[in-house]
C-alpha cells in the first residue's frame, strides 16, 4: 500500500493533526483503517514496530488528534483551551510513551498502540508549552488546514509544503496571470 501520509509540519503532533486534511471542505481522512494508523506511527518515526491497531485504537487516535488540533488552533489564535480537549490530550500523555532501545544495529522502538499515541500526545504538550508557539502558522492554501512550525528566515513561509500546496497555488496563480495577459490580445 502506498503512503498518503505527509510530514511537512515540523512536529509529530502537527503531522498527526494533518491526517485529516481539508477540514473546511472535503475533510479527507487518511486514518481509514487500523493498518493506516500503524503505518503512520512507523512513517512518522514514532515506532519502528507497533502492535497491530484495532478499530477502537483508530477511534481513540482520532479523538486525541482532534483534541490536539483544537488546542493548537486555540493556542495559535490566542484563545483559551477547551477543557475536554485539554483533558483528552493530558490523559493520553500521562500513559507510558514508546521507549527507544539500543540494539547492535542502532535504535529500535517497539510500541503498543497506547505507547505510540502517548508519544504523539507528549509531542503536542511539548509543542504547545514550548518556544515554537509563536512560529505556528496555518497553510496559506485556503483548502488546506495543516498547521506547521515556520522556521524559515524572517518567518515568511506561506505553505505547509511546496510539494503539496505551494506549487499548486503558485501554478494556479501563474495560469491566471497568463490568461489575463492573453485576454486583451485576443480582443
Amino acid at each position: 500500500m502506498t503512503s498518503d501520509h505527509v510530514f511537512v509540519c515540523g512536529s509529530p503532533a502537527l503531522d498527526f493533526c494533518a491526517t485529516l486534511r481539508a477540514r473546511r471542505t472535503s475533510a479527507f481522512e487518511t486514518l481509514t483503517a487500523p493498518d493506516r494508523l500503524d503505518a503512520w506511527y512507523r512513517e512518522a518515526g514514532v515506532a519502528d514496530e507497533v502492535a497491530l491497531a484495532t478499530a477502537a485504537d483508530v477511534e481513540q487516535a482520532k479523538e486525541v488528534r482532534e483534541a490536539v488540533y483544537g488546542l493548537v488552533t486555540a493556542r495559535r489564535k490566542g484563545e483559551p483551551y477547551e477543557e475536554v480537549a485539554l483533558a483528552t490530550v493530558n490523559a493520553a500523555a500521562r500513559r507510558p510513551a514508546a521507549a527507544p532501545q539500543l540494539t547492535a544495529s542502532g535504535r529500535w522502538t517497539r510500541a503498543t498502540q497506547a505507547e505510540a499515541l502517548s508519544s504523539v500526545a507528549r509531542a503536542a504538550v511539548e509543542l504547545l508549552a514550548g518556544p515554537d508557539v509563536p512560529l505556528l502558522k496555518e497553510c496559506g492554501n485556503p483548502e488546506c488546514t495543516r498547521v506547521y512550525v515556520d522556521r524559515s528566515h524572517g518567518m515568511r513561509r506561506q505553505w505547509c509544503g511546496m510539494e503539496s500546496c505551494g506549487n499548486r497555488i503558485k501554478a494556479a496563480a501563474y495560469r491566471a496571470r497568463r490568461r489575463s495577459a492573453q485576454a486583451p490580445a485576443a480582443g
